[in-house]
């Protein structure tokens, strides 16, 4: 399946994980301006600030979420809470091309708003999200960046296989990123 010519769509009986949408903003606003959940974003070598407090700059953000998936560098996903059927949070997942340990890895890149930031929340996203991205993006394996602050996540990850690695991204500019964890294809 090409991720970039059908965006796929999956779910649980908690969450659904789907393209995001331009209706999806105000939700999205609410996301990326809580100021306890920012700061476990991940933005390495990222162009711009996940801190957005106004609705003109949430859709420019969503204009560009969309324009690199028709460029095919990534696919955002919305991650919907099917009780409130609210926007709580966004997946971004591409298969990452660098000179470094993490080449060809699934890197995905977890957003969701402070309150959604428990274990089993966030189990619940990463069990949906995990097994179909070794191949939908082709890789065999998936990384993603849990911050020491997150604990939360970091027993999610822990509990589904993710171990901590050692390793560091390395950036566009030469800075180096750490805080990953990984998960071979098993």
């Amino acid at each position: 399946m090409n991720v970039y010519e059908a965006c796929p769509s999956i779910e649980n009986e908690l969450f659904l994980i789907r393209k995001i949408k331009k209706e999806d903003a105000a939700d999205l606003l609410k996301v990326y301006s809580d100021k306890k959940a920012v700061p476990i974003f991940n933005s390495d070598n990222c162009t711009g600030d996940f801190y957005v407090t106004t609705m003109e700059d949430m859709h420019r953000m969503i204009d560009f979420w969309e324009l690199e998936y028709q460029r095919k560098c990534y696919v955002r996903w919305s991650i919907v809470d099917k009780n409130t059927q609210e926007v709580i949070g966004t997946i971004e997942l591409f298969n990452r091309k660098a000179e470094d340990y993490f080449h060809e890895c699934g890197l995905l890149r977890l957003d969701v708003r402070s309150d959604y930031e428990e274990e089993m929340r966030l189990r619940s996203i990463l069990e949906l999200i995990t097994i179909p991205a070794y191949g939908w993006f082709a890789c065999d394996m998936v990384a993603t960046k849990a911050v020491p602050m997150a604990t939360e996540r970091i027993r999610a990850l822990t509990a589904l296989g993710y171990v901590s690695s050692k390793e560091v991204i390395n950036g566009h500019d030469g800075t180096t990123y750490g805080d990953y964890w990984e998960r071979k294809r098993v």
